[in-house]
């Protein structure tokens, strides 16, 4: 099977249909929300340029306003799927059986291939590490978990037009997240391991270096996040009922006179959690460039500390968030299972660093 060009596009046609109920809205704005990977200036740029009918009839203006029962047709250009390949790229396995592996993971690794990435991911390495085949979304139908070396029940495109398959994941870490995770190799393996995830029974504990003395030194922040109406790459809190919920547990493990490292107990899963839940509290993650924690929040910003902490951001140029522990029922045996990874050397000789100049 030969590996098409991760970068080859070709056209697709992206269809909506506007739900009862639903109050008018502008032509852009809807399309964005409803189009994964899109922002609001590409979209707009489409409609100028005839890509987008409505009820058969090109638009003309990203201004219109939908009505519920109008039907949008969108002629977007898309990446062709990628073949997802195996890669001879070491991995810090910390368990494996017959239906699983639990690794951790290094910072600047993607977990799958996506767009801009399309290989040197977990995901390719994992294929590797099991001896498994290349698979592209196309061959999911047919796929063996025997061939594939991993689960494939649930490694399909999550929207029209994702051009990636996932094999093995039940959950992710972002890319410069380091610490624990666990793959399937069996899709048993996935659908028991997916509704644990789903009853949120499994026991997932961070580190992260932030930002100021957390006050109370532990508690609970609950808020429902979603996509940034100014930037659809960044997560942020949003009104009542607009987004999903999430939960998430705080402790003081160390405090500084300016940073605290903390541990953070995930209830829920949402994509950057921790850091959205941490910078909302005023505690930004050290390092984090997306939700301001890559410069000094708390503190003096002049003179020899300015120099100091603008050395140790350069030496460790991401969010100092570290996935700690890793706990669930085994699949297969029924037995619990934890583990533990400790911090990095570069986060580990970060939260020194701070110890010896800044501690209480």
């Amino acid at each position: 099977m030969s590996a098409p060009d991760p970068y080859e596009r070709v056209e697709a046609v992206l269809t909506l249909d506007v739900p009862p109920g639903q109050s008018p809205i502008r032509l852009d704005v809807y399309v964005t929300e409803k189009t994964a990977n899109a922002t609001r200036s590409k979209v707009q740029r489409g409609i100028k340029d005839g890509r987008v009918d409505v009820n058969g009839k090109t638009a003309k203006k990203p201004s219109m306003l939908l009505q519920p029962g109008d039907h949008v047709e969108c002629r977007v250009i898309k990446m062709a799927p990628i073949e997802v390949v195996p890669e001879d790229i070491p991995l810090d396995v910390v368990y494996e059986d017959d239906v699983l592996i639990v690794v951790n993971k290094p910072a600047g690794m993607v977990v799958h291939p996506a767009y801009g990435h399309p290989s040197g991911t977990l995901v390719n390495a994992l294929l590797w590490h099991v001896g498994g085949d290349p698979i592209r979304a196309d061959d999911l139908e047919d796929a063996d978990d025997d061939d594939v070396g991993l689960s494939t029940s649930t490694a399909g495109p999550r929207f029209e037009g994702d051009p990636t398959v996932r094999p093995g994941l039940v959950h992710r870490l972002d890319k410069d997240t380091t610490g624990l995770m666990v793959a399937t190799k069996t899709d048993t393996a996935a659908a028991i391991l997916g509704k644990q995830f789903a009853e949120r029974t499994i026991r997932r504990r961070y580190l992260a270096l932030v930002w100021g003395v957390l006050d109370p030194e532990e508690g609970r922040v609950e808020s429902w996040l979603g996509r940034s109406p100014r930037d659809r790459r960044v997560m942020s809190v949003r009104p009542e009922g607009e987004g999903k919920w999430a939960a998430t547990r705080y402790q003081t493990v160390e405090a500084f006179r300016d940073m605290t490292l903390a541990r953070f107990q995930l209830e829920t899963g949402r994509t950057h959690q921790i850091r959205v839940h941490a910078s909302s509290m005023g505690h930004p993650v050290f390092g984090d460039a997306t939700y301001k924690g890559d410069r000094i929040v708390y503190g003096s910003a002049v003179g020899t500390r300015k120099a100091f902490i603008h050395n140790l951001l350069k030496a460790h140029p991401r969010q100092a968030l570290h996935a700690h522990t890793l706990g669930f029922t085994h699949p297969a045996t029924g037995q619990d299972m934890d583990f533990e990874a400790p911090l990095p050397a570069d986060t580990a000789h970060l939260v020194e660093r701070i110890r010896t100049i800044e501690g209480a």
